[in-house]
Parts: structure tokens; C-alpha cells; sequence
């Protein structure tokens, strides 16, 4: 995803109400769940801690969601990684808002400006693990991408339906693991440039999946492919297994 296709696929996560680090509550390590931003923190409930013969497999992830919000989809895709016994973070700069269509979510990203994204998505992490892994969908590519590529410590950076020319951010970090999910006829995916980046990055790994649906993990949406969503996620399961 290059800066110029922002009104694209690129715009899959739109966000709501002020930044700033200060007014971001994050639960505890041991109770990662969901987040508000800007109106309050809101986590999942209290998750007691983890035994520890079960830390050794397990990854903080931080989960960006995509321009029609923090929906039922992403909050699924994320209780999927912990229910594998990782603990995962998901944002929610929307402040509870969700969008019915993804045109409408890209409308208001663009209204708040893609920087804004950026810096918002950074601050939400903040409080968290430098070492959590990131994960974006569509858009929320653009803070885990600023995030994976900036932040000293990020052990590995999963790119779905959407990514960034590395140069956007600067060079990508030696050694950095990186996957990238598309489908290969998805024409907000942006597959040129995932093609581009999986060739110019030693770590990295693409996946394409036959079709040219563009939220295919979502399974609160319409765009949902059941069997593609699937083998995504064993993948990147596989993949969270080796960074922890």
C-alpha cells in the first residue's frame, strides 16, 4: 500500500475521538483484552495470571482493526490467538463506534488524516510490551507496519489484506519476521506492493489466497471466506509459536 492509495484498501480502519497516551488505561500484562481510547479504558475482564509452564509458548500481540472498526470479526480473530494462549491487546480508538460499510470507515479516515491514524495507533501501544508482536488489518497495517519498523523490540509484525512500501517507515529491521496475508485478486490489497516488500525482506513470508475478497477474516462481515480465514489463521498461529 503505497501513500497515494490511501482512499484504497489502504483506509481499512478508521479512528475516533482524541489522542493521547495519557487518556489510554491498559490492563495488566496478565489481563490483556479490549481497550477504549479517548473515552476510557474498557479490557475483556480480568484474566488471572498465567501458569508459568505455559509462558514459554505464548506472544503479546497488539491487534489494530480495520476502517469499519473494532467489530465482532476482530474481536473473534483475537479471542481465537488467546484461546491459543497468547495474550492479545486490541485497540479500540473508535471508542465503541463501528462503521456498516468499509466506505464509510475509509471516509472517515480520511477525514481525520492517515498521520492521525498513525500517531493514534502508536500511542495506543505505548503502555504495552515492546517485544508484542503487531498485527494490522487493512489500515491498522499503517500503525502495526510504523510500529514493527520504529519501535526497538517488536519480535514480529502480521500484515493482513493491506501493506506498506518499507521505505515509508524507513528500512526494514535485520532479522524482523514479518507475514503478509492477501488475496492475490483483491484490488485494495495492495498485492504489487506486498509482492515488492516479501521480495525485499529476507524474513518475510506471503501468503495469497485464491479470490478478490478484501476482509475475508472478518466473520461479522459479508466479505467473510470461511475456509481462506482459516488457513490464514493456522498460519499465523504457526507463526506467533515461533516468536514466542
Amino acid at each position: 500500500m503505497d501513500a497515494g492509495k490511501h482512499s484504497g484498501a489502504v483506509a481499512a480502519a478508521s479512528w475516533r475521538g482524541e489522542s493521547s497516551a495519557a487518556s489510554i488505561q491498559v490492563p495488566a500484562p496478565h489481563s490483556f483484552g479490549r481497550m477504549k481510547h479517548g473515552g476510557g479504558a474498557q479490557s475483556r475482564g480480568y484474566h488471572p495470571p498465567i501458569p508459568a509452564h505455559r509462558l514459554a509458548g505464548m506472544a503479546d500481540v497488539v491487534v489494530f482493526h480495520h476502517a469499519q472498526g473494532l467489530t465482532p470479526g476482530v474481536l473473534a480473530f483475537a479471542d481465537e490467538l488467546r484461546a491459543a494462549g497468547h495474550r492479545v491487546a486490541t485497540p479500540d480508538l473508535y471508542a465503541g463506534a463501528t462503521f456498516d460499510t468499509l466506505e464509510a470507515g475509509i471516509a472517515h479516515a480520511e477525514q481525520l488524516g492517515f498521520d492521525t491514524v498513525i500517531e493514534r495507533g502508536v500511542a495506543a501501544a505505548g503502555p504495552l510490551p515492546s517485544t508484542a508482536a503487531c498485527l494490522g488489518f487493512s489500515l491498522g497495517v499503517m500503525p502495526a507496519q510504523k510500529l514493527a519498523q520504529t519501535r526497538g523490540g517488536t519480535k514480529g509484525a502480521i500484515l493482513l489484506h493491506a501493506c506498506v512500501p518499507p521505505e515509508y517507515f524507513g528500512p526494514w529491521p535485520p532479522g524482523l519476521p514479518l507475514q503478509i496475508h492477501v488475496m492475490e485478486n483483491d484490488r485494495l490489497g495492495d498485492v504489487d506492493v506486498a509482492r515488492e516488500l516479501a521480495a525485499t525482506v529476507d524474513t518475510a513470508e506471503l501468503f495469497l489466497y485464491p479470490g478478490e475478497r478484501h476482509l475475508f477474516t472478518d466473520r461479522s462481515l459479508g466479505e467473510h471466506d470461511p475456509d481462506a480465514a482459516a488457513l490464514l489463521m493456522r498460519r499465523v498461529l504457526a507463526f506467533l509459536q515461533r516468536l514466542a
